[in-house]
């Protein structure tokens, strides 16, 4: 008896949870056939692009206009007026030398000038009254002679003493080391206080406005390089943003260690200034053609298959595709077969994916849904 009753109670807790886990598997069915909700911005609608082919270019970011002051005479730095970044006009006074020695030095050419000149004056003087002698046969030939050579010899020293008074005055002018042309400071090299020996660097000045790009391009692809060709690159430290240039020049030799070959692409940089020095990397365009570009990030390897997830009719379709060239500006690759313009794709394929999986829009999902809830508050 005590068994049948054992036997009773369990095939009742049996169908009592096998009544309650019903409404479970049916929400679990329910969640699985509903469409996989999509927005907006996962899919990517194909069309047809520009795709560039061309060498890659590495290299960096130089000024044309560029100078290294040095000292031109020796002396001590008094003053420094200008530092690293700062911007200058030409004719602006950057550096500032002990002029004591050569202010002594102008004043003693001044001084031998005016000298120079009463002494010629003089001999001139003289002359003259030597010759009028001479011609009343009063002075003898030596003595005329003699008078021409003083006043002659008196020409000589003004020439020589106003030569001095130049270079002293020169001399004097280079104390102060100015700026040949506006630009930025580069690198300042001194401080008040310093020996300045004449060669020793000062200060480097550049012209932000004239900063190109010198890059390096692979022997065996330089054939394909023209003056003109168009480049765009990329430079270490501006993140996200494309530069674009021209070729101005093709360097006729070759680098020694890399017998790679360098070229020089001009930039117009009147809206925005770069830093000199920075890498840069980027590609020749010598071939443009319109072609059906996808993204990297919408592109599944399998081996050597490519793939990628097409939204039509309500579906997600896992779609082989033949891919061709890869344009490294953007690191778009080209589809050569599989799928055509106008088609949609999602942009970031991300988790388990089932081929052939319901989805829709949430624009539309979101419509149904207020479809559906019109009719129940009417009662329809």
């Amino acid at each position: 008896m005590k068994t049948i009753k054992l036997t009773l109670i369990a095939l009742c807790v049996a169908s009592a949870l096998a009544a309650c886990s019903k409404p479970e598997v049916a929400k679990v069915q329910e969640d699985s056939a509903k469409p996989l909700q999509l927005v907006g911005q996962d899919l990517l609608t194909l069309a047809e692009s520009n795709l560039a082919r061309g060498p890659v270019i590495s290299g960096s970011l130089q000024p044309v206009v560029k100078a290294e002051l040095n000292a031109e005479v020796s002396g001590i730095v008094m003053q420094v007026f200008k530092d690293n970044g700062d911007m200058v006009k030409a004719g602006d006074v950057l550096v500032k030398l002990d002029q004591t020695t050569y202010r002594d030095k102008l004043l003693s050419a001044q001084e031998a000038e005016r000298s120079a000149i009463v002494t010629l004056e003089q001999s001139n003087r003289q002359l003259k009254r030597m010759q009028s002698l001479s011609k009343q046969s009063l002075v003898t030939q030596e003595g005329l002679e003699a008078a021409e050579n003083k006043a002659n010899q008196a020409q000589s020293d003004l020439a020589s003493a106003r030569a001095r008074l130049v270079e002293a005055r020169q001399q004097m002018e280079k104390t102060e080391v100015k700026a040949p042309f506006s630009g930025v400071v580069a690198t300042r090299k001194v401080s008040a206080g310093d020996t300045a020996q004449v060669g020793k660097g000062l200060m480097v000045l550049i012209d932000p406005a004239s900063i190109r790009f010198e890059g390096y391009v692979a022997a065996d692809r330089v054939g394909q390089v023209k003056v003109g060709n168009k480049v765009t690159f990329k430079v270490n430290g501006y993140s996200g943003q494309f530069f674009t240039g021209t070729v101005e020049r093709i360097n006729p030799l070759a680098n020694e260690s890399t017998r790679q070959v360098q070229l020089l692409v001009s930039m117009d940089l009147k809206e925005q200034s770069l830093v000199a020095g920075l890498y840069a990397e980027g590609h020749v365009e010598v071939q443009n053609s319109d072609a059906l570009m996808v993204p990297e990030s919408a592109l599944i390897r399998e081996g050597d298959k490519h793939f990628v997830w097409q939204f039509a009719n309500n579906e997600l379709k896992k779609t082989e595709v033949e891919v061709g060239d890869k344009d490294e500006r953007w690191g778009t690759q080209q589809v050569l077969s599989g799928i055509s313009s106008g088609a949609q794709i999602l942009r970031h394929p991300q988790g388990a994916l089932t081929d052939g999986v319901k989805a829709e829009l949430a624009a539309a999902a979101l419509a149904v849904e207020e479809q559906t809830s019109a009719k129940v508050s009417t009662g329809n």
